[in-house]
């Protein structure tokens, strides 16, 4: 009877709910997270120092993918309260100019991402690693514009509650990435063996197969289509754009953030030299796969709060902020078990451990591993919240909380323990995971204390 009470109860509505837009949306972001995922896999093939090298390609694109996708992330919460609201020609205006927002974001960076090679060296990067990354990264970057133009549309239908085909679009993006790495990186079919660069351009290609599929189907979905999303798409709308730079830059910083500390941290490995790195990104790609789905969660929780909070339902949109929170906890903690369990092989997805010269990436591994198990429940739980807040449109705070979360605490920390006692890849993950930690603690309470406040205020 207390089952079946609490599964009719506001939360268990709420609990289904959240699920309906979690499930596709976290299972979409692991396919997704799959195409870095093999990319690795195919680099430990090509060799250690492929590894290395490709490891910190993917890692630094990855880094600018994620930081400028959440600029067009201000699309989910801004949608959703407009259609919990109920007003649609926002919905469609809103949507057209996260599409502008998503080119103009783009073009520059293609630019970038192409020549990254020199700010790598700038970072005294190994030579020989800058140039067998430089490749990969110059042709992956023609998949950067049809990247954050797929980010919008799936905070786009997150919003609208229609996430259920983003897993169908990116699955088969993903499979389209693992036949053409195949094909492209060994030199497979008749094609030329092209390594890292094959690698790069084969990922490029499939952000742009994910893109146009979307694209296609919101234009023909029965109940997309009513949106008009492509209707008078050449006018922009300076004051509609600026709402969205505006949140979404502050979203954008609070990821580059929290981004940018996995990034230094990964820098700082290459500064220990080739096998800590090689060691560094088999357990960092692992956490990549599983964080991506309190990523998915966190994209479900915006839209979840953000849907209450047009309706001005303070006690709904708490009770989904706590949902998504919860599932998140239980989710990450069974992970963090499974890692610890299975940490050789784990690590074996990715190097073949029987090889002699692989056993002191795997003794290097290990002990990273067993710390990025325990730091995958915290960051869940933090990035969660994050999307809970960013459900009320709260974006500038989280960005400052960030800064003295990550770098206040977890880089100075994570150098200390790695570089001053001597702890090495070890240390800067214990490091790093403080930050994370404090971040969570930090935006939980937050979310507390501005649904606690505004629960006294009659709108």
């Amino acid at each position: 009877m207390i089952t079946k009470a609490l599964v009719k109860s506001p939360w268990g509505t709420e609990s289904r709910e959240f699920l309906k837009i979690a499930v596709p949306l976290a299972s979409a972001q692991v396919a997704q997270a799959a195409t870095g995922f093999v990319d690795t896999i195919m680099m430990g093939h090509l060799g250690a120092e492929s590894l290395a090298a490709g490891g910190l390609a993917a890692t630094t694109f990855q880094l600018l993918l994620n930081v400028s996708g959440g600029v067009v992330m201000a699309v989910s919460p801004l949608v959703a309260e407009a259609y919990g609201a109920g007003r649609k020609s926002q919905i469609e205006q809103i949507a057209r100019q996260g599409l502008w927002l998503a080119l103009l974001l783009g073009l520059p960076l293609m630019v970038a991402i192409a020549h990254l090679d020199m700010a790598l060296q700038f970072l005294r990067q190994p030579a020989e690693i800058v140039a067998l990354a430089q490749p990969y990264l110059y042709f992956i970057a023609w998949g950067i514009v049809p990247a954050l133009g797929f980010a919008m549309l799936r905070g786009y239908v997150s919003a609208l509650s229609q996430a259920h085909i983003v897993t169908v679009i990116v699955v088969i993006g993903t499979l389209f990435n693992i036949l053409g790495n195949y094909a492209l990186g060994f030199g497979k079919f008749g094609l030329p063996r092209m390594e890292l660069a094959g690698l790069g351009l084969a990922s490029g290609l499939s952000f742009w197969l994910m893109f146009l599929l979307f694209l296609v189907y919101t234009l023909k979905h029965p109940q997309l289509k009513h949106y008009r999303l492509l209707r008078n798409l050449h006018q922009i709308r300076p004051q509609i754009l600026r709402r969205l730079t505006t949140i979404g830059v502050a979203i954008a910083v609070t990821i580059a953030l929290e981004y940018g500390l996995f990034a230094a941290v990964t820098l700082m490995m290459g500064s220990l030299g080739t096998e800590i790195l090689a060691a560094h990104q088999t357990v960092y790609q692992t956490a990549v796969v599983l964080y991506m789905v309190p990523l998915g969660m966190a994209y479900a929780v915006t839209a979840r709060v953000g849907q209450w909070f047009g309706q001005y339902d303070v006690k709904g949109t708490r009770r989904a902020g706590y949902v998504g929170i919860a599932c998140v906890a239980l989710f990450m903690g069974v992970s963090a078990i499974a890692l610890l369990l299975f940490r050789q092989q784990v690590i074996g997805v990715y190097l073949d451990i029987r090889r002699p010269e692989n056993l002191n990436v795997l003794a290097l591994a290990v002990p990273m591993l067993v710390v990025a198990a325990i730091v995958q429940l915290l960051d869940g739980i933090q990035r969660v919240a994050m999307g809970a807040l960013h459900g009320l449109q709260d974006a500038r705070m989280p960005m400052m909380l960030s800064g003295l979360a990550f770098w206040g605490v977890g880089l100075p920390s994570g150098y200390w323990l790695g570089f001053q006692l001597g702890l090495g890849g070890v240390g800067l993950w214990i490091g790093q995971s403080l930050g994370v930690a404090v971040a969570g603690v930090i935006f939980v309470w937050r979310f507390h204390c501005l649904t606690a406040r505004h629960d006294s205020i009659k709108y």
